[in-house]
């Protein structure tokens, strides 16, 4: 038989087969590169797509805030405002009250007495003054809880003072004090 010899023909398949790996590695190779490559690049872009997001949100966020804070500022003269016109409408009503609670006083007042002071505290009114006979001050006290603008007169002090000199008797003046409230009456007019 003859011999035939393989030799060359499996060293150039191998060497064939060798550089067909050598290729494909770096075929292989070069794909991973240009994966990781186009990988990094995708993260990249997402990571400054997101940071462009955060900034953009921060600044909407300091806008806001600056929006609030006007906001909060708009509610403090609001209230303001309010405070100042509840203050206004309390005055405006009680406005007419001082000219009926002088009124009242006045047209009350019986002969043989007249007031020395009139204090004002809150609702509270005490008048001080002098009279002639406790019963002029019990009929002051009767017409005073009468009114419609005044209410709930209480006596305080009654003294005697002094002799009145008067042709017909001689009399003696009383010091008298009382505490009247004055009604809340918004609006009413009479």
């Amino acid at each position: 038989m003859a011999s035939l010899n393989l030799l060359p023909w499996r060293e150039r398949e191998r060497e064939r087969k060798k550089t067909e790996f050598i290729a494909l590695l770096l075929g292989t190779l070069g794909l991973g590169a240009g994966l990781i490559f186009l990988a990094n690049m995708y993260m990249d872009n997402a990571i400054a797509n997101q940071e462009a997001r955060n900034s953009f949100l921060q600044n909407q966020i300091s806008v806001l805030d600056k929006n609030i804070e006007k906001i909060k500022a708009l509610d403090a003269t609001r209230q303001a405002l309010l405070d100042r016109m509840s203050i206004i409408e309390d005055l405006q009503g009680k406005r007419p009250a001082i000219v009926h609670l002088f009124d009242e006083v006045a047209t009350a007042l019986p002969q043989g007495m007249y007031l020395t002071s009139l204090t004002q505290t809150g609702d509270l009114i005490r008048l001080t003054g002098k009279a002639e006979s406790n019963a002029r001050v019990s009929s002051y006290m009767n017409r005073l809880d009468e009114s419609q603008w005044l209410s709930s007169s209480n006596l305080n002090l009654i003294k005697i003072e002094k002799e009145l000199q008067d042709k017909s008797n001689n009399s003696k003046l009383r010091d008298f004090s009382l505490d009247v409230s004055q009604k809340n009456r918004r609006g009413d007019k009479s």
